[in-house]
Protein backbone atom coordinates (compact mmCIF):
# COMPACT_ATOMS: atom_id res chain seq x y z
CA UNK A 1 0.00 0.00 0.00
CA UNK A 2 2.02 3.00 -1.24
CA UNK A 3 -0.47 5.67 -0.24
CA UNK A 4 0.52 8.94 1.39
CA UNK A 5 -1.68 9.63 4.39
CA UNK A 6 -1.82 12.34 7.02
CA UNK A 7 0.32 14.85 5.07
CA UNK A 8 -2.29 17.43 4.21
CA UNK A 9 -0.28 20.46 5.36
CA UNK A 10 2.85 19.89 3.28
CA UNK A 11 1.48 19.63 -0.27
CA UNK A 12 0.31 23.23 -0.68
CA UNK A 13 2.80 24.80 1.70
CA UNK A 14 4.91 26.72 -0.83
CA UNK A 15 5.32 30.46 -1.22
CA UNK A 16 7.18 32.65 -3.69
CA UNK A 17 10.24 34.56 -2.57
CA UNK A 18 9.85 38.25 -1.72
CA UNK A 19 11.05 40.64 -4.46
CA UNK A 20 12.51 43.31 -2.12
CA UNK A 21 10.65 46.17 -3.78
CA UNK A 22 10.40 49.69 -2.43
CA UNK A 23 12.39 52.86 -1.87
CA UNK A 24 16.10 52.20 -1.31
CA UNK A 25 17.37 55.79 -0.97
CA UNK A 26 15.00 58.21 0.76
CA UNK A 27 14.53 61.95 0.32
CA UNK A 28 17.36 64.00 1.77
CA UNK A 29 19.89 61.19 1.46
CA UNK A 30 22.90 61.44 -0.83
CA UNK A 31 23.15 59.29 -3.94
CA UNK A 32 25.98 58.76 -6.36
CA UNK A 33 25.66 57.82 -10.01
CA UNK A 34 24.42 54.27 -10.39
CA UNK A 35 22.68 54.05 -7.00
CA UNK A 36 19.29 52.36 -7.11
CA UNK A 37 16.69 54.72 -5.64
CA UNK A 38 13.41 52.82 -6.10
CA UNK A 39 12.61 49.22 -7.04
CA UNK A 40 9.02 48.99 -8.31
CA UNK A 41 6.57 47.12 -10.48
CA UNK A 42 5.11 49.64 -12.91
CA UNK A 43 5.53 53.39 -12.64
CA UNK A 44 4.50 54.26 -9.10
CA UNK A 45 7.33 56.81 -9.16
CA UNK A 46 8.53 58.62 -12.28
CA UNK A 47 12.09 59.75 -13.05
CA UNK A 48 12.92 63.45 -12.87
CA UNK A 49 16.15 65.43 -13.26
CA UNK A 50 19.23 63.27 -12.66
CA UNK A 51 17.25 60.01 -12.49
CA UNK A 52 16.70 57.37 -15.17
CA UNK A 53 14.47 54.30 -15.42
CA UNK A 54 15.55 50.73 -16.26
CA UNK A 55 13.61 48.13 -18.23
CA UNK A 56 12.10 46.71 -15.03
CA UNK A 57 10.94 50.20 -13.89
CA UNK A 58 13.87 50.54 -11.46
CA UNK A 59 14.78 54.19 -10.83
CA UNK A 60 18.50 54.91 -10.50
CA UNK A 61 20.69 57.98 -10.17
CA UNK A 62 22.69 59.15 -13.17
CA UNK A 63 24.42 61.98 -11.31
CA UNK A 64 25.55 62.73 -7.79
CA UNK A 65 23.44 64.73 -5.38
CA UNK A 66 20.59 64.60 -2.87
CA UNK A 67 17.43 62.63 -3.59
CA UNK A 68 14.19 64.61 -3.62
CA UNK A 69 10.61 63.34 -3.93
CA UNK A 70 7.87 65.67 -5.18
CA UNK A 71 4.45 65.59 -6.81
CA UNK A 72 3.85 67.22 -10.19
CA UNK A 73 0.39 67.11 -11.80
CA UNK A 74 -0.60 64.12 -9.69
CA UNK A 75 2.54 62.10 -10.44
CA UNK A 76 5.21 61.27 -7.88
CA UNK A 77 8.59 62.29 -9.26
CA UNK A 78 12.05 61.39 -7.99
CA UNK A 79 14.87 63.78 -8.80
CA UNK A 80 18.47 64.55 -7.84
CA UNK A 81 19.25 68.06 -6.64
CA UNK A 82 22.72 69.49 -6.05
CA UNK A 83 23.55 70.28 -2.46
Amino acid sequence: MAHTKAQGATKGNRDSIAKRLGVKVYGGQKAIAGNIIVRQKGTKFFPGYGVSMGNDFTLFAIKEGVVNFRTLRGKKIVEIINS
